[in-house]
């Protein structure tokens, strides 16, 4: 088994390459996003009275083309090796396999829940918010949960610690993130830690680019929430069915919905797993930054 190597890094004057460490390159990237974002809301307050789906939709068009044009002009410039993890090419087949997967995995969590006895439709249901939400609960954090979690805490944890560090942090924090969600728990924060942050990780380390987490991010929230009338992380959500979870909260996840559950615990961590397994088998593994400097030093 291979591992992912790093040449010499291109000399740069001293302020450069302490913006280029990978904890302060994290450090900036995060500074960078924080004011693309802060510069959105800004602008969402300026804008004129209208229809709230209208208001929305611009707000949050405004919010990514701002984070999107932060990280493509500044953020991929960034550390000792510079690069895009949301090339054009090739955008849309991997945006396509992301969603692919993101919906066959909840409909597998759903399938096993209603198998179980905790799920169960009750009637039809309303579908009146439809682009409302799919913007809210799905374009929108997959996007933006996705640059931060995977395309800058992921990638300099990874270049300073090692991928084994990215992941562990990425998706230890990602978890805690949910922690002041409506109805969340300890439990429901480690569940989501494992079962979507290896998951969203595992992805990112396969292929090297945030396009397959994006759309697995967006399609698995869409299912569960405006398919299946399943709550997305403790929110409640109106689905194309009008359904139910009853049962013990282990199965069911209680008010904060399957993702809280072992049934998700189990089928979501199992791909993610193997996704890190692929990427391993593929040699997608960086060693620490300390490592990589003794064996260049060494050589």
């Amino acid at each position: 088994m291979e591992e992912v190597e790093e040449g010499a890094a291109p000399q740069h004057t001293l302020w450069r390459r302490i913006i280029d460490f990978p904890l302060i390159a994290l450090l900036v990237a995060a500074a960078l996003f924080i004011i693309a974002n802060a510069v959105g809301i800004m602008i969402a307050r300026a804008l004129p009275p209208m229809d709230s789906t209208a208001r929305l939709a611009l707000t949050s068009a405004i919010d990514i083309a701002l984070v999107l044009a932060a990280y493509k002009l500044l953020i991929v410039h960034l550390g000792e090796r510079p690069r895009d993890d949301l090339p054009l090419d090739g955008a849309p087949r991997k945006l396509g396999l992301g969603l692919a997967i993101g919906f066959v995995l909840f409909s597998a969590v759903v399938g096993a829940a209603w198998i179980a006895g905790v799920y169960r439709i009750v009637g039809i249901g309303d579908t009146s918010n439809l682009i409302t939400t799919l913007i809210a609960m799905a374009i929108v954090p997959a996007f933006m949960e996705e640059v931060a979690f995977r395309g800058i805490l992921f990638r300099w944890i990874e270049e300073f610690g090692g991928t084994w560090a990215g992941l562990i942090v990425s998706s230890a924090l990602f978890g805690l993130a949910h922690i002041l969600n409506p109805n969340a728990t300890w439990f429901s924060s480690f569940a989501i830690a494992m079962e979507a942050g290896v998951l969203l990780g595992g992805a990112y380390m396969l292929t090297r680019s945030l396009w397959v987490p994006m759309g697995l991010h967006a399609a698995w929230n869409f299912t569960q929430g405006e398919i299946f009338d399943v709550p997305v992380s403790g929110l409640d959500e109106n689905g194309l069915v009008q359904a139910k979870l009853s049962g013990p909260d282990i199965l069911s996840g209680g008010q904060f919905g399957l993702e809280a559950s072992v049934i998700a615990l189990v089928i979501a961590t199992a791909a993610g797993v193997w996704l890190v397994v692929l990427a391993v088998r593929r040699g997608e593994l960086v060693k620490p930054w300390w490592v990589r400097r003794r064996m260049l030093k060494a050589s």
